[in-house]
C-alpha cells in the first residue's frame, strides 16, 4: 500500500521511480497473490463519512492526489458506513494503475536485500519484511519492536443459512444489504464464549513467541474471549444499532459478516481475526447462527508484524534522522491500517522528491489527521511507542466545548479541511515565488 502511494506520488511529480518487488519469486508467509498493494486481514478501509478521523483521513488523500483512494472508489462494495472494497479487483486496479504509468519502473521478483544509503530511497517493505532486510533494518535502527497480527477467516455466501440471520447495519446506516447478522441470546453467547476460550490454538513459528505482543486493534477473538464473559459483548460481537426481525428485539450478542467482493459470494467474519487451528475454527464457528455448514476459502491466521521505534529514528516527514535520504513508510513506521500506511507512503514519496531537489519537505499541520500521525510517529506519546490509526484523539483540541459528539468531530473535519487548504494555498506561492 504504502510503496504503491509512493511511486506514484514520485511519478506524478515528474521524477523516475524505481519500484522494487520480491513477488512473484519470493511471498511473505501472509501474501498470496503477485499483485500489488494485496489486503492481507480485512478488505474494509474504515469509515467513510467526512466526520470521522478514518473518512478525514481518506479525504485528506484524496485532495493530495491519492492513487488508492481513487482505486479504493472505484472498486467499494457495500459495507454499510465503511469503505469496503472487493480485494482482488481493488489489488488488480491498483497494480494495472502502477503499471501503466510512464515514469515507474518495476524490479519485478527482485528481493532487495540491503539498505540503500545512498542518494534518495523509500522503505516501504511493510510489516513483514524479509529477513535479510529486516536484519539490515534492525542494525541501522539500533534493534526493532515486534507483535503479532491476526486476520479474520472469509466463507462462502451460498453455504450460510439465510433463515438463521438477518441483514441489517448498524442504525440502519447504509442499506439493508451491507451485513449480515448472526444473532445470539445469552446462553447461545455464553455457550460459544466458553468454547471459544478454550480452543486450541495453532502454534507460532516466528522468532520469541513465548510472550508475543498483539496488536490491541486486530485482537484475536479467542484473546478477548479469555478477557471475561463479556468482553466481545463490548468488542466486534456489540449488538447497538441492531433488531432482530424475527423477535423485534436487540440480540444479546450478534457476530456481523461483511461482503467481501462486489459480487457478494463471500463473506469476512468482522472482528474475528484469530489464531486457532483451522479444524477449531471450523467446529467453534459453527456455533455460530447460520454458519454450522460454512464453507471457509481462508482460515484465519496470524503472522508476525514488525514496527520501528520511529520516534527515536524518524522525523515527521518520514526521513531517518541519521539518513536523510532515506525514508521509511507504512506500518512498519508505527502508522496502523491500511489508508493510515498508505497516507504516509504518500508523504514519504513527496517528501522524497522535495529532498531530490534540496526543498523544504512537508509536515501537514497537525489539525490534519495526516500532520496527526506524521508526528505520532516522530514524537510518539506516553509510555511504550505503539502503533496507531487515524483517531480524533491525537488532534489538537477545539478552541471551544461541543458536547454532541457527532458535532464536534464534524468541527474537527470541517477544521482539518481547512488547515489542509490554506497549507496547501502556501506551498504554491511559495513555488510561484521559486519559479519567479
Amino acid at each position: 500500500m504504502a510503496g504503491c502511494e509512493a511511486a506514484w506520488q514520485i511519478a506524478e511529480a515528474g521524477e523516475e521511480a524505481e519500484l522494487y518487488e520480491m513477488k512473484p519469486a519470493r511471498y511473505t508467509p501472509a501474501h498470496k497473490s503477485p499483485l500489488f498493494a494485496e489486503l492481507i486481514c480485512s478488505n474494509s478501509l474504515k469509515a467513510a463519512r467526512i466526520e470521522s478521523a478514518a473518512g478525514l483521513l481518506k479525504e485528506e488523500m484524496r485532495r493530495l492526489g491519492s492513487l488508492l483512494t481513487d482505486c479504493a472508489a472505484a472498486c467499494a462494495v457495500p459495507a454499510g458506513g465503511a469503505l469496503a472494497v472487493d480485494r482482488n479487483e481493488f489489488s488488480a486496479l491498483v497494480t494495472k494503475r502502477i503499471r501503466e504509468h510512464p515514469r515507474i519502473h518495476i524490479r519485478e521478483a527482485e528481493e532487495v536485500t540491503k539498505l540503500p544509503l545512498d542518494g534518495v530511497s523509500i522503505v516501504a517493505t511493510g510489516p513483514l519484511t524479509s529477513d535479510a532486510l529486516a536484519t539490515q533494518i534492525r542494525e541501522l535502527c539500533g534493534g526493532g519492536l515486534s507483535f503479532f497480527d491476526a486476520a479474520a477467516p472469509i466463507v462462502t455466501a451460498e453455504s450460510i443459512d439465510r433463515s438463521k440471520i438477518f441483514c441489517a447495519s448498524r442504525y440502519d446506516k447504509g442499506g439493508d444489504n451491507a451485513y449480515l447478522n448472526c444473532p445470539m441470546d445469552r446462553p447461545a453467547y455464553e455457550a460459544f464464549r466458553d468454547a471459544l476460550a478454550a480452543a486450541e490454538r495453532a502454534p507460532l513459528h516466528d522468532c520469541d513467541v513465548r510472550d508475543p505482543k498483539v496488536y490491541e486493534g486486530c485482537m484475536p477473538i479467542e484473546v478477548l474471549a479469555q478477557r471475561g464473559m463479556d468482553a466481545m459483548r463490548y468488542g466486534p460481537m456489540k449488538p447497538v444499532g441492531l433488531r432482530d426481525p424475527a423477535t423485534g428485539r436487540r440480540p444479546w450478542a450478534v457476530v456481523q459478516l461483511r461482503r467481501e467482493n462486489r459480487e457478494g459470494t463471500l463473506y469476512n467474519l468482522v472482528g474475528f481475526q484469530t489464531n486457532l487451528k483451522f479444524g477449531e475454527q471450523k467446529r467453534v464457528f459453527g456455533m455460530i447462527p447460520g454458519l454450522a455448514n460454512a464453507v471457509f476459502v481462508r482460515y484465519g491466521v496470524m503472522h508476525r508484524n514488525t514496527f520501528l521505534n520511529s520516534p527515536a529514528l524518524l522525523n515527521a516527514d518520514f526521513s531517518m534522522r541519521r539518513l536523510p535520504g532515506l525514508f521509511f513508510a507504512g506500518q512498519m513506521t508505527g502508522v496502523e491500517g491500511y489508508m493510515e500506511s498508505a497516507s504516509s507512503g504518500l508523504m514519504a514519496g513527496r517528501n522524497a522528491v522535495l529532498r531530490l531537489h534540496g526543498k523544504e519537505t512537508w509536515v501537514l499541520p497537525p489539525e490534519t489527521i495526516i500532520g496527526a500521525l506524521s508526528r505520532y510517529i516522530a514524537e510518539g506519546g506516553e509510555g511504550e511507542f505503539q502503533p496507531m490509526g487515524a483517531n480524533f484523539g491525537i488532534v489538537p483540541p477545539l478552541g471551544q466545548k461541543i458536547k454532541d459528539k457527532r458535532d464536534r468531530y464534524a468541527a474537527l473535519a470541517q477544521r482539518g479541511l481547512h488547515a489542509l487548504s490554506e497549507y496547501l494555498e502556501r506551498q504554491d506561492e511559495k513555488q510561484e515565488v521559486t519559479s519567479v
